[in-house]
């Protein structure tokens, strides 16, 4: 018995494309009715209003047993799954596309500060890139990313998300450990500044890891190469979400390979050849502090 095809959508990132078929009883006018978190997640996604790929890249089949399996190419959902998980999905499968053309995505954010582009990084513990970027736009820099920062092969940024928050969270992805979006925010600013966005390619001059931590003195120490690379190959393998469940009993399948994993080691090695420094602070006033000595020093 044939199945029918409900919806052919295909989603764009830059220069990826992913296509998507739902098959099954119940009708659908796209596979997401919430695109904020492709776009804080990643970075201007958008649904292309004809489809160009040939073979679809995600296909869910509505009817079946509730199941997720990736066969190398194609991610396939079986039941009903809420948005959540699906667009998680999407963004892994983004991000290996992506890579595909030669970009890619780190868990970072980025500003354009005294003529450098500075990437504040979300390596191992992810605690203060957007406070960071948030500290330096209210000193005037303008801002080049917040959640994710796209990056060539020659190490320049090309794109980047530009939502500071991500203030709702879809079904399947509620998490009673996040504080509210904007709490870190008031609790360090009062408001948001305004800022201006920097929206040309720009070469990454200074990565900054920053861990803001009320707890310790200020510190700032350049790093290793093996930090540095530690730190980077955390960033970018943030997108593929080996470590998640997606719901109770299906983890994420295993998107990655050996070749991938090198390609991507060996991108991190040559992208760490830059000065990179460890900031401690205990608020993001602080942490700039420091990473003005460095552009001083610098």
């Amino acid at each position: 018995m044939s199945v029918a095809l409900q919806l052919r959508e295909e989603f764009a990132a830059g220069p990826a494309r992913l296509r998507i078929d739902v098959s099954g009883s119940r009708s659908r006018e796209h596979v997401l009715d919430d695109m904020s978190f492709l776009n804080y997640r990643l970075a201007d996604v958008r649904i292309l209003s004809e489809v160009s790929l040939a073979e679809p890249d995600i296909v869910w089949l509505q009817d079946e047993e509730k199941e997720i399996a990736y066969d190398g190419r194609q991610m396939t959902f079986r039941g009903d799954w809420p948005a959540g998980p699906i667009q998680k999905v999407i963004v892994t499968m983004l991000a290996l596309r992506m890579e595909q053309q030669g970009l890619h995505p780190f868990h970072a954010s980025a500003v354009r500060y005294r003529d450098r582009t500075i990437l504040l990084l979300g390596g191992e513990s992810n605690h203060g890139k957007s406070m960071g970027q948030i500290e330096a736009c209210r000193r005037g820099a303008m801002l080049v990313s917040t959640e994710t920062t796209i990056i060539d092969v020659q190490g320049a940024t090309v794109m980047g998300s530009l939502q500071p928050f991500l203030k709702k969270r879809s079904e399947g992805t509620e998490r009673a450990d996040k504080a509210g979006a904007e709490a870190g925010a008031q609790k360090f600013f009062g408001s948001l500044p305004s800022w201006e966005t920097y929206s040309g390619p720009s070469e990454v001059d200074l990565v900054i890891v920053p861990a803001i931590d009320g707890n310790y003195d200020p510190s700032c120490v350049e790093m290793i190469p093996f930090e540095r690379q530690f730190q980077t190959f955390h960033s970018v393998q943030n997108y593929f979400l080996l470590n998640e469940v997606l719901a109770p009993g299906f983890p994420m399948p295993l998107v990655d390979t050996d070749d991938l994993r090198r390609a991507r080691a060996d991108f991190v090695r040559r992208f760490s050849d830059r000065p990179y420094f460890f900031v401690r602070a205990a608020t993001p006033q602080v942490l700039l502090d420091q990473v003005e000595r460095v552009l001083e020093a610098g």
